[in-house]
């Protein structure tokens, strides 16, 4: 269903402790599930303007990118910036198993939802079988 390949999360995590926020985009924490005949991505986005997060699917890489700025005006001394701001990326690798044609995605209480629904080629199917005096039999 999906493949998941970033071998570089945790030294982003490290980079962006020791270069601060702005040093590359920041990932976000996601969970994905099959539930019946629908795979579900729950990405965690607190405080992200629903305008500012974009998907788009190329040859069944799904790219979410979305941007968090910070409420304090640009004159205003910060004292504690602990949430982080800037962009926020996730690249999933989505199987061919997949109906990237028909995603649905929702946001609501800080959090992305995308269901995918498994495409009809790869739902299991019954296969009939034939068989007994409905065959010719060979070589008689």
């Amino acid at each position: 269903m999906l493949m998941r390949t970033d071998p570089f999360r945790e030294f982003d995590r490290l980079a962006q402790q020791v270069l601060g926020s702005n040093a590359r985009p920041v990932a976000m924490p996601m969970d994905a599930y099959r539930s019946g005949d629908d795979f579900i991505v729950h990405f965690d986005l607190p405080g992200i303007d629903p305008e500012t997060i974009e998907l788009d699917v190329e040859r069944n890489v799904l790219n979410v990118r979305a941007e968090r700025r910070s409420p304090a005006p640009e004159s205003a001394e910060l004292i504690v910036a602990e949430r982080p701001t800037g962009s926020f990326t996730r690249q999933l690798f989505l199987g061919e198993t997949l109906d990237t044609d028909r995603i649905d995605a929702s946001y609501e209480a800080g959090v992305l939802t995308l269901r995918i629904p498994v495409a009809e080629q790869a739902k299991p199917r019954r296969i009939q079988i034939s068989g007994g005096r409905d065959h010719k039999q060979i070589g008689k």
